[in-house]
């Protein structure tokens, strides 16, 4: 019916036959005139009825193609399943994504975060698999596959980066003090590798700007929460994080120039916990000079139980604080996960993001010559070197540590070796700002049939699979 009523409309204005009416004279088309007064010095000619003014054949063709296709999109739009449309809109992103790859790899990453920040990008409307769902930290994930720190430097677009589908996002790293990061160009493209090298050196604005927002979007989820709670009954209502239907992590930095990381950390921690679901210690960025070193052993227990112990001090509520994670380098010797390990069980570490990007050039990056540019590696070269770490941090740690796996996630089948091997929640990056919108529910997709297809009921159990 809507097909039908669509062309007529077209034929319509093909052959000029839509008239205004008295009505509507006022506010009538401009291409549509009225008659004029009659007048005794009027010849005729002039009495007779106006000539409404010609336009092209082109432009009236292509002016009722444009309103048939706005019609007809809208006629689809109104008769599919929300389901089917949602799936179309974030298939439709494989069409736009491509024309990032033209542009500057800061430039194409500043316009993907101002995008999702003002709402640019479909929302996930359909719900994720049940066999994904999951509680880690008292806290509930719809899935395990989040985005990590890096991303969405400033927490300018938590809500929308969430509505794609994230399990959780994590935004960061923020420091004390804005700072502009490692001079331009840093970031480079290793496209047919599937790979990236950076050296931003956490370029951030600072923990009041994203105190400011995060507090606002706080704000708003908490107005949403009561205006759903008075609409709908308690099992109606959605329960997610502070931030939304998702988890929301902070990544805490220090300051280039900061002496005392240590206080750098306890000042993200009194400004950015309470909007923050978890925290994260971001002892592992090889573009600040000195800051891999904070991994040592006694380096490390001293930041954490300053860390811990300002976190403790503050007042939280029925939920409690937050969960505080280190996120470690790939780049460790055997000791040093160790001393890692130690540190964790004896402090009792809420987690461990396992891990950063690696200053190593594995095969077959070594071979591009961007490979010479100095930053860190993530991407899929990332993926192996980065689980092997992950699968000897779950032994040292006797699984008895929440760890998320991190480098070089790409497919559902890349999170699920994660989990197999020790990870329970899992992220990624570069494999995003290459792939889109459209890479999270597939991702999600083959995730659940992976489990399915090994007899796991749910994520839990397949959890350090490989050592079982």
């Amino acid at each position: 019916m809507s097909t039908r009523v669509t062309l007529k409309f077209m034929r319509d204005c093909l052959h000029r036959k839509l008239k205004p009416s008295g009505a509507l004279r006022v506010g009538a088309p401009r291409h549509y005139s009225t008659p004029p007064p009659p007048s005794s010095s009027s010849s005729s000619s002039s009495s007779a009825a106006p000539r409404v003014p010609q336009s092209s054949k082109k432009g009236r063709f292509f002016t009722a193609a444009t309103i048939g296709l706005v019609i007809a999109g809208g006629a689809y739009a109104s008769t599919v399943d929300e389901a089917t449309f949602c799936g179309w809109l974030f298939s439709a992103t494989k069409l736009v994504n491509p024309l990032f790859a033209l542009l500057d790899p800061e430039v194409a990453h500043q316009l993907a975060v101002s995008a999702a920040a003002r709402g640019w990008v479909p929302k996930e409307k359909r719900p994720d698999p049940s066999i994904l769902g999951l509680e880690v930290w008292g806290r509930r994930f719809s899935n395990p596959i989040g985005l990590a720190a890096g991303f969405d430097k400033n927490a300018e677009a938590v809500e929308g980066l969430l509505g794609l589908g994230f399990g959780f996002v994590e935004a960061g790293s923020v420091t004390p003090i804005p700072q502009e990061g490692n001079p331009k160009p840093r970031i480079f493209r290793l496209r047919q590798e599937g790979a990236i090298i950076n050296r931003y050196g956490f370029n951030s604005e600072g923990i009041v700007v994203v105190a400011k927002r995060l507090g606002a979007q706080h704000g708003k989820r908490k107005l949403d929460e009561t205006s759903s709670t008075s609409s709908a009954s308690n099992e109606e209502v959605k329960h997610g994080g502070k931030a939304g239907p998702g988890i929301l992590g902070v990544n805490l930095g220090k300051n280039k120039t900061s002496e005392d990381a240590a206080a750098d950390y306890v000042q993200g921690v009194h400004t950015l916990s309470q909007y923050a679901d978890y925290l994260v210690i971001n002892v592992s960025s090889p573009n600040t000079p000195g800051l891999r070193q904070l991994q040592g052993r006694k380096q490390l227990k001293d930041i954490v139980k300053k860390v811990q112990a300002a976190r403790d001090e503050m007042q939280w509520g029925d939920e409690g604080p937050p969960p505080l994670l280190v996120k470690i380098a790939p780049d460790l010797s055997k000791q040093d996960l160790e001393d890692i390990a130690a540190v964790a069980l004896a402090l009792r570490v809420d987690g461990l993001i396992i891990s950063n990007t690696t200053i190593s050039r594995p095969d077959p990056v070594s071979k591009n010559p961007v490979a010479e540019e100095a930053g860190g590696l993530s991407g899929k070269p990332l993926f192996s070197l980065s689980t092997n770490i992950l699968k000897e941090m779950y032994v040292l740690t006797k699984g008895k540590i929440p760890l998320i796996g991190c480098g070089g996630v790409s497919s559902g089948e890349d999170a699920y070796k994660k989990i197999r091997a020790g990870a329970t929640l899992v992220q990624l990056y570069t494999a995003f700002a290459y792939g889109g919108p459209a890479l999270i529910p597939e991702m999600k997709a083959e995730l659940a049939r992976c489990l399915e297809r090994d007899g796991f009921k749910n994520v839990y159990e397949a959890v350090g699979a490989d050592f079982r």
